[in-house]
């Protein structure tokens, strides 16, 4: 396995990491009632989402994490995150995280588009005055001007993700986490995306790629983290990490 380390000063740093979930084995609402009213215990097993992985990304780095489904990649950008946290190891990181993971998750359906970009600009760390600043580019990147004062429980999927990702992007942020958004809306809207990400990657800010798309993570990354049923198999040029992914 290669390893693949930094000289410049850490940004993320993911040590020793394990993250179990329990699987309940009922097979019906009804036999849960059942097995609630006999306070007889449901089976459950645990899975192993992630084992024992440890890496670090230096300052103004791009990684690509890859994987298959089910492998743990996006439970690994949620505990870099702070959505969950680990059951062993520790994960540290250097100046605001902003985690393109579940694009949307702090919107109301409610509230207004305007007033749902207030809410989840403020989920994700910024100030009012931040907020107030950027309002107008947030808007104006995610193209739906004229919807904005309407409930976002009205809203196209379409629309809801082009605000959702608008705002997140638009985030004062050092490290930037990103897990498949680049599939978000139609095909202009998904170079505009992309676009931006490239942006953020000349700025230098540093960027947990996890994406299916290996000529995307090419382009943005230089190392590639290859995880396996949860266990780290390689860490190294991001050329060789496909090879690895792809091989049989």
């Amino acid at each position: 396995m290669s390893q693949t380390t930094t000289s410049a000063r850490p940004s993320i740093i993911v040590d020793g990491v394990s993250k179990k979930f329990s699987i309940r084995h009922t097979h019906s609402l009804k036999e849960a009632f059942v097995s609630w009213v006999k306070r007889k215990k449901v089976g459950s097993t645990t899975f192993d989402a992630l084992h024992d992985i440890s890496f670090t990304v230096g300052e103004g780095e791009s990684v690509a994490i890859m994987g298959l489904n089910g492998s743990g990649k996006s439970t690994l950008l949620k505990l870099i995150s702070g959505v969950l946290e680990p059951d062993d190891g520790r994960v540290l990181t250097r100046g605001r995280v902003a985690g393109l993971i579940e694009v949307g998750a702090g919107f109301h359906p409610d509230l207004s588009g305007r007033e749902n970009v207030y809410l989840n600009a403020a989920i994700l760390g910024m100030g009012k005055s931040e907020i107030d600043a950027r309002f107008d580019q947030i808007v104006e990147f995610s193209e739906i001007g004229e919807f904005i004062d309407q409930e976002v429980k009205h809203y196209s999927s379409g629309m809801f993700l082009r605000l959702a990702f608008s705002v997140a992007i638009h985030v004062e942020l050092d490290v930037l986490l990103v897990d498949e958004i680049l599939s978000v809306g139609d095909a202009p809207f998904r170079k505009k995306c992309s676009d931006k990400i490239h942006e953020l990657a000349l700025a230098g800010k540093t960027m947990l790629i996890v994406s299916h798309n290996t000529n995307m993570v090419t382009e943005l990354c230089e190392r590639g983290i290859v995880i396996r049923k949860g266990h780290k198999i390689f860490d190294g040029p991001v050329q060789e990490a496909v090879e690895v992914l792809t091989a049989k």
